[in-house]
Formats: C-alpha cells, sequence, structure tokens
C-alpha cells in the first residue's frame, strides 16, 4: 500500500464525516443518521459506489436541505469527498467505508430516500451477474431502504449493463421514469447541474456515451 493511501487511511480516522471500521459509529449509525450524524430530519440520500464522492458532495452543494451518504470500500477515494466536505463545510455529507452489501448494517428500512449508483463496474463476466449493482439481489436491498416507490438513478457509460438493467427492471414491473442511451443530449442533462464523477469525465474525453436511467422501485423485485 502507497504512503499516500496510508496516510489518507489515518486521516479518515479522525474526520468526523467518515464511518469506517474501527470506530464506534461504524457499528451504532444504523436507525440514527438524522440524530447523530446531521442534526436535522432531511431525507438522506446514498450514492453507493462512491469513490471519490464527486456526486455526494455535488449534490450537498446543490440541495442543502438534503443529508447525503457515499459509500465505498476505497478509503483513499473517500478520503478525497470527505476532505472537500469537510474544507467547504459541507455539513449535509457523510461516507461510509464498507461493501455495498452489508448496506443493511448501517440503515433501517425506509430511513433512506433516494440512491444514486455512478459508474459502477459492469461485471461483464456471466459468472458476476449477482455483483451487479442492479441486479434483483440489489434491487432489493434498495427497496428495503427506501421503501416502496423510492427513487433510484444510474449512471454508466456501459451500454451492456445499462440494457441489462432495463431489461430487469422491466421484467420485475418496476417504473422507468426517465431513460436514455445519451445522456447529455437528452432533456435531462439539466438535471445532473454539470456534477461529473472522475470517471465520467475520463470516458466523456474519448467519446463514450453517459446513460441515464431514472426509476422506481414500487413493485417487489423478482
Amino acid at each position: 500500500m502507497s504512503r499516500v493511501k496510508l496516510k489518507r487511511f489515518g486521516l479518515n480516522d479522525v474526520l468526523s464525516n467518515v464511518i469506517q471500521p474501527g470506530k464506534e459509529s461504524f457499528t451504532t449509525i444504523k436507525g440514527r443518521w438524522h440524530e447523530v450524524q446531521f442534526n436535522n430530519q432531511n431525507p438522506i440520500v446514498l450514492e453507493v459506489g462512491c469513490g471519490k464522492g464527486e456526486y455526494s458532495t455535488g449534490l450537498a452543494e446543490a440541495f442543502p436541505n438534503k443529508n447525503f451518504v457515499g459509500i465505498d470500500i476505497k478509503g483513499g477515494r473517500i478520503w478525497v469527498g470527505a476532505d472537500y466536505a469537510m474544507q467547504n463545510n459541507l455539513h449535509n455529507v457523510a461516507f461510509i467505508r464498507t461493501r455495498i452489501q452489508n448496506l443493511d448494517d448501517f440503515f433501517e428500512p425506509g430511513e433512506v430516500s433516494e440512491i444514486w449508483i455512478t459508474f459502477p463496474d459492469p461485471r461483464p463476466k456471466l459468472s458476476d451477474i449477482r455483483r451487479r449493482l442492479t441486479c434483483p439481489r440489489f434491487l432489493k436491498m434498495y427497496q428495503r431502504l427506501i421503501g416502496n416507490h423510492g427513487i433510484v438513478h444510474l449512471k454508466t457509460d456501459d451500454i451492456d449493463l445499462f440494457n441489462y438493467s432495463m431489461d430487469v427492471l422491466q421484467q420485475s414491473g418496476q417504473e422507468i421514469l426517465e431513460q436514455t442511451t445519451d445522456l447529455y443530449a437528452s432533456p435531462f442533462a439539466e438535471q445532473h447541474l454539470g456534477i461529473r464523477t472522475y470517471f465520467e469525465k475520463k470516458f466523456m474525453a474519448v467519446g463514450r456515451k453517459i446513460n441515464y436511467a431514472k426509476f422506481r422501485l414500487g413493485e417487489e423485485v423478482d
């Protein structure tokens, strides 16, 4: 592990907006986000696979009346977003260092109001389908967290993952509210407020189209 990563891991230990193994909050925050972390009753929005937290911090700046939580296993990446939030007095954003499949350990059913899935690993191998963040087992978990009719957003440059995700949603009877295979040539572009992740910028620089969908989990996912 590089010295930079080791340093960032150490800094995460003292940042109040990072929840990670070794901190008391890592095992006690579930059901207590409003009371302990944010000190308000504003809606909680998740960014799963947040990387450096560009969406979490960008949305926190744009919507001070909402709380944002970025989730990623990479502590070095999380530090970037957490440090930015602290430097810019964004008290409505926090980060958890954990794997996405463990989200039930950190949120009570219905504690979350909205979820963003930003440029997840496409997991193209058939043997990896259950690891795709839009496969049925993950959608079921999201549905527990946000309850019926909760909103989820997906952004990806990978058209195969996008098509797979749309098929899963349609087959399980979910309501797709917005869908495009070229976000920045679509009517939905302005809603994203110019917020772009590190990977999104890289993909766009080489001419990749950005796929986007907004959907409502209103039916039980099979």
